[in-house]
This record gives C-alpha cells, sequence and structure tokens, in this order.
C-alpha cells in the first residue's frame, strides 16, 4: 500500500458517502476490512502519518478560530476528519490552514469523533488486531507556536467567518 492507494480508499468512501461523517464511518471500515491483512496494516501507518503530519501549531490555531477553542482531543478529531475529505483537501489545508474559511462548514463533519475509530476498527477486523505505531506520536506539534492573543491575526478569512 503507497500514499497514492491510501487517498484513494479514503477519497471513495468520502465520496460514497456524499459527506455524511456517519455513513463515511461506515465506507471507511468496510473498504480496509476487505483488504489483506498487510495492506490494512500499512493502511494504518500511513492514517497514523498522515495524523501526525498534521499535528502542526498553524493547523491547530486554525481549528481553534474555527471551533472557538480546541483542546487536544477536538484537535485529534479535527485532524482525522481532514484526512476524510480526501487528499486535495488535506494537503490545501496543511499549506494554507486560512483557506479552510472557503470550505463549506459542518461543525459536525469537522469536528466528528469517530472517523479515527473506523479506521481501528476496520483494521482490526482485517489483521486481528490494530497494528503497533511505525513512529511514535510527536510530542509536541510541528511549526511556529501561536498565543490566543495573536490567532486571529494569523487566520484573517477564518477570524472573518467564525469570530
Amino acid at each position: 500500500m503507497d500514499e497514492s492507494s491510501f487517498w484513494g480508499i479514503v477519497q471513495r468512501a468520502h465520496d460514497q458517502s456524499g459527506g455524511d461523517m456517519d455513513e463515511k464511518c461506515v465506507a471507511i471500515k468496510e473498504a480496509i476490512a476487505t483488504l489483506p491483512k498487510e495492506e490494512a496494516e500499512a493502511f494504518c501507518h500511513l492514517f497514523d502519518a498522515a495524523m501526525d503530519k498534521a499535528y502542526t501549531f498553524p493547523l491547530w490555531g486554525a481549528a481553534y478560530v474555527i471551533h472557538g477553542g480546541c483542546g487536544d482531543d477536538t484537535f485529534s478529531d479535527f485532524r482525522a476528519s481532514l484526512i476524510s475529505r480526501g487528499r486535495k483537501s488535506f494537503e490545501r489545508a496543511l499549506s494554507h490552514p486560512d483557506t479552510l474559511a472557503d470550505d463549506v462548514f459542518d461543525e459536525d463533519a469537522w469536528f466528528y469523533e469517530g472517523y479515527q475509530y473506523a479506521v481501528s476498527e476496520g483494521v482490526e477486523a482485517a489483521a486481528g488486531k490494530r497494528p503497533p505505531r511505525a513512529a511514535p506520536h510527536p510530542e509536541s506539534p510541528s511549526g511556529q507556536q501561536w498565543s490566543e492573543g495573536e490567532v486571529n491575526e494569523l487566520y484573517p478569512k477564518l477570524t472573518e467567518k467564525f469570530a
């Protein structure tokens, strides 16, 4: 399983669901569950890597503005939900988090608690258990840290839309 295959599975689940997160979770779980064990484990590692890649202060700042605050668990849900929207949305948000203001917003879908669990359940169905992480989760986010007093200045489009 390479990144292209990983993102193809994610995109198909997104497209099948019409953006509905409950349906998307069913679709991703079923797609992963049908993979051979090694492919399911590789999918899991690629999902973990994408979660880690999105563990950045700039993206967290955007989530903070959108949600009116954002703790660790909420940011984890936000990152998983971002992955669920596909590679294009994911990479655009990582490159320029303020462009999230251009997207149609659905708080339930953007901060959905469950996509990461559906991935784990699919992997467990295919492989018997979720494999250990290939690399430890980063101890802290990457990128430039922000303060609550400056976060709105860093994301003018998001601030205009959500503040």
